[in-house]
């Protein structure tokens, strides 16, 4: 008897242990990369992971295959099928040549639903456009004979503003506008779950509304460029990216006001330096904990 008690109380401890596990909250980095050609480097895009569910956000160039990858460390949230929620920063080419790639390659993969999309004014345009371009494609696989499921290859694309734009019983999200250039509609996200709070810039500079949304969060990613890298590149690149992008010292300025338990550097910006001087330029005025992101990172 006492040893069937024994059984019964170590299967309800590693019930609970699992329990939680699948539970926590969890990011994953499936593309650190830019518009640099870098094959180290997928293009922009990472998983949040809570209760076995994946929400994505950004769709860069490579982003069901990294998904494809992440699901063998362990997140069978991240396989193809299993990729329905989508959302977009904003809609450069780096950011959403994935798109077409997230909504066709799950649905060949036996989807059992449409995938929905949140993102900018624009989404529902570029989304409506990329169905049409592969309407054959399309036709061929529902009515020929993979005999697909048409739910599938349906996209429920959702233009937001600013404020909550999303809930269910394991996360709400929260958009809010930054500064990306001359881009109208340029959004972060805030990610809340009961055991997180994670910040996603998108692509930006300066912003003190990043700042109101982010603070006291439990992990920024934000992106970045080398100050020292961007004096190297001619005048109309510097006059570019000082409007589009964040500098190092930027960035530790709204690191120190958001004040993060982890500063995540993502969409590394080093112009012929190198990732850990990208680094040390954080650090010179920054002294919370921050790392260089990559591609298939957890945290």
């Amino acid at each position: 008897m006492k040893n069937c008690i024994l059984i019964i109380a170590f299967l309800f401890s590693a019930f609970s242990i699992l329990e939680a596990q699948n539970t926590e909250t969890k990011l994953v980095l499936l593309g650190t990369g830019s518009p640099f050609a870098d094959p180290n480097k997928s293009g922009p895009s990472l998983a949040i992971i809570v209760n076995n569910t994946s929400y994505i956000v950004d769709c860069g160039p490579g982003v069901v295959r990294r998904a494809a990858e992440a699901k063998e460390l362990g997140f069978p949230s991240l396989e193809a099928a299993q990729l329905k929620t989508l959302f977009i920063t904003h809609l450069h080419s780096d950011h959403t040549i994935g798109i077409a790639d997230i909504i066709l390659t799950p649905a060949v993969l036996d989807r059992n639903a449409p995938i929905t999309i949140y993102g900018p004014v624009g989404t529902k345009n570029m989304t409506n456009h990329i169905i049409s371009a592969y309407k054959e494609d399309i036709d061929m696989r529902i009515n020929g004979l993979e005999k697909g499921d048409a739910i599938a290859y349906q996209v429920n694309s959702n233009e937001i503003k600013e404020g909550e734009i999303y809930k269910d019983s394991n996360i709400t999200v929260t958009a809010f506008n930054v500064k990306h250039g001359n881009w109208k509609n340029a959004f972060g996200f805030v990610f809340q779950t009961k055991d997180k709070k994670i910040v996603v810039s998108g692509d930006c500079t300066f912003s003190e509304n990043l700042i109101k949304f982010a603070k006291d969060c439990d992990i920024l990613v934000h992106e970045v460029y080398s100050d020292a890298g961007l004096k190297k590149r001619t005048k109309r690149w510097q006059d570019y990216h000082s409007t589009f992008h964040t500098s190092s010292y930027q960035l530790a300025d709204i690191a120190n006001e958001v004040k993060p338990k982890l500063l995540i550097l993502n969409h590394q910006l080093t112009f012929g330096t190198t990732l850990q001087s990208l680094l040390d330029e954080v650090r010179s005025k920054y002294q919370g904990a921050v790392v260089n992101g990559a591609d298939l990172d957890i945290y």
